[in-house]
């Protein structure tokens, strides 16, 4: 009888024993399991940079000589955009960045006599720019973008809708806040339909502009 109840009780506690070292062995990996989805949860987010830019819009060529512009080919205005962009590359300081932004942007382009009329295009797409180097007073940079135009002309009801690649090269000024001032020169081909007609209109514009970024 008390050797039946010493084993018994041997027994007893090593399901004990084994209980414990099984919720452990248990508590060991949901600690592991926690550990490890905090450190996903605080990967850092990846950086934003806002932009806002305005300057000067000349429009030099008409490559199909549309009467669009009444044979005043050359046609001056201003523009500004804004910008929200993604850092893509460059997060660990060591390489330049990359991003890639969304514009939305207006430009006018004044009548330049009494027979043409004052154009208004509406700007928006995707934008990528590369800076070249890495945390330095001054850093250039080189962009290209795809955006979609809406143009309307003065005084005609509608307006019809085309497309443009952009190309750009300017520099970003860093200073101790964490506002940029940027300048920049960009060229742009753009292409529309004719109102009325099923001929295209190809415009190229140049552009000065001055910014900041946040």
């Amino acid at each position: 009888m008390k050797i039946t109840i010493l084993v018994t009780a041997l027994l007893l506690g090593n399901v004990g024993l084994f209980a414990k070292m099984t919720f452990d062995g248990d508590e060991q990996r949901s600690l592991h399991r926690v550990d490890s989805l905090h450190r996903y949860i605080n990967i850092p987010k990846v950086p934003k940079q806002i932009s806002f830019e305005a300057g000067y819009r000349n429009l030099f060529s008409v490559i199909d000589h549309s009467d669009v512009l009444a044979d005043n080919k050359t046609m001056h205005g201003y523009g500004f955009l804004f910008d929200y962009a993604w850092q893509l590359s460059g997060l660990n300081k060591r390489k330049p960045a990359v991003y890639l932004s969304v514009p939305l942007g207006y430009s006018v382009l004044f009548a330049g006599n009494s027979s043409s009329k004052t154009i208004s295009l509406l700007s928006y797409g995707w934008t990528v720019r590369h800076e070249l180097n890495v945390d330095r007073s001054v850093t250039p940079f080189l962009g290209y973008g795809l955006l979609l135009n809406t143009l309307k002309l003065r005084g005609v009801e509608g307006g019809v809708m085309g497309h443009q690649t952009q190309f750009d090269f300017g520099i970003n000024i860093k200073t101790a806040s964490n506002i940029k001032p940027f300048a920049k020169i960009e060229y742009s081909y753009t292409s529309f339909p004719r109102m009325g007609d099923s001929k295209r209109i190809h415009f190229q514009f140049v552009d000065v502009r001055l910014g900041l970024r946040f």
